[in-house]
């Protein structure tokens, strides 16, 4: 492993102090990473709060889903009905299955 920036080298021969080097660098990475998530949670937590934030939005309407359960019970295979209303297999399926 190369760090240009930094002049260091990696190998599988490294001296120990190059090995610690790339330790410390590998926690300050997971250490940020951690700070990150964190705070991501908290605006996430708050604009939920305030009623901002109100997660992905529904592919089908609650008219969509009856008319695919109809098909469905009709006999219309799913992978068509899927096709109909413009989803994947995959999203009809895990509408059906609520």
């Amino acid at each position: 492993m190369l760090f240009l920036k930094e002049g260091q080298t990696y190998s599988l021969n490294s001296t120990p102090i190059a090995k610690l080097m790339l330790g410390l660098l590998g926690s300050v990475a997971e250490f940020e990473r951690s700070i990150i998530r964190e705070r991501q949670a908290e605006g996430i937590a708050r604009a939920k709060a305030r009623g901002v934030y109100k997660g992905r939005a529904k592919v089908l309407s609650d008219e969509q889903l009856a008319q695919a359960r109809e098909w469905v019970g009709g006999g219309v295979p799913k992978a068509e009905v899927a096709r109909r209303l413009g989803i994947g297999r995959t999203t009809l399926y895990n509408y059906l299955s609520r």
